[in-house]
């Protein structure tokens, strides 16, 4: 086609839904119930840490904010995808797409800093623990959270500014849930390799670094359970990582699925089933997966609830 008869795309088409008109009522249903259980979730984290002064630690304050883009995360995609189902509209602006592609880039990006940044914090409360809470001071743990903030609105500044500076043209029809990098780059019609090598590269280097860190700190942690001389004592140890273990397996687990996986072995029907996984599942899953074996938690749920019972009987 002559590049005079190319029409500049001003809008995209999300077809993610397209092939599941029977079942638009029981998906609506099932995302509404996902969405509400996911706020509740990671806002009741948020309340009960800020209410209880045992949760005032380290940990509790990463993990507040490990809440917080769980529970932004989630209102990125999940509301638009509601919004499909209920209306059928399935058509999104080059700004509402941009706009969502590049929030939801800083929560994807910023969660993959917090939770390197978990992981050393365990680091250190196992390996020094009596060094612990000046290791950690405020200062330090405020610092830390802003580097992750920096990092992933930077990730998110250099994805976006690269892959919406590429010229679309005619052909608007994504075939996926929401605006991502795979789908709009099958869209482009510019030569989209140095933007795919930059994108690539950035986000291989952020999803391995972050591992890396993860891995290391937990070498660190394993060498420090291994000299506890009790097996209760082991066991005791580890299990206070067992819930950042289980967040970082899902989250890094879905990353390098979808990402860093081989294009020969890609599918797009295995993409989607993935996105949804890691955009409406995994930020659902982190509160109950923090909160169903933690005693401190549980404890201060019971406190908070028990002072509203007080409340009401008065």
């Amino acid at each position: 086609m002559a590049k005079n008869n190319l029409t500049t795309v001003a809008e995209f088409i999300l077809m993610g839904f397209t092939d599941y008109h029977m079942w638009e009522i029981t998906l609506f249903l099932m995302f509404l119930i996902f969405y509400i259980v996911t706020l509740l979730g990671n806002v009741g984290i948020i309340i009960l840490i800020q209410v209880d002064v045992q949760l005032h630690t380290p940990m509790y304050f990463f993990l507040s904010h490990l809440a917080l883009l769980d529970a932004c995360y989630a209102s990125v995609i999940t509301p638009q995808i509601l919004g499909t189902l209920a209306t059928g509209k399935t058509v999104i602006s080059f700004g509402q797409c941009a706009t969502q592609f590049f929030f939801f880039t800083i929560c994807a990006g910023t969660e993959c800093f917090l939770l390197s940044v978990m992981a050393y914090d365990r680091c250190v409360a196992i390996s020094n623990p009596l060094l612990y809470t000046v290791v950690m001071n405020p200062r330090i743990c405020w610092g830390l959270v802003v580097g992750a903030y920096v990092c992933g609105v930077s990730g998110a500044i250099l994805r976006t500014t690269c892959t919406f500076t590429l010229s679309f043209c005619n052909y608007n029809q994504i075939n996926f849930f929401f605006c991502d990098v795979p789908p709009l780059l099958k869209l482009a019609c510019s030569d989209t390799t140095n933007t795919e090598i930059v994108i690539v590269f950035f986000g291989n280097f952020v999803i391995l670094a972050n591992a890396l860190v993860i891995l290391i700190s937990y070498l660190f942690i394993i060498k420090a359970i291994l000299k506890v001389k009790s097996p209760g004592g082991k066991v005791k140890t580890f299990s206070t990582c067992a819930s950042h273990l289980t967040a970082v397996a899902l989250f890094f687990g879905t990353l390098i699925f979808m990402y860093l996986r081989s294009s020969s072995n890609k599918s797009l029907e295995d993409d989607k089933v993935v996105s949804v996984f890691y955009t409406v599942f995994i930020p659902m899953l982190n509160p109950l997966i923090y909160s169903l074996r933690n005693k401190d938690v549980k404890a201060a749920f019971r406190k908070v609830t028990g002072r509203f019972q007080v409340s009401q009987s008065v």
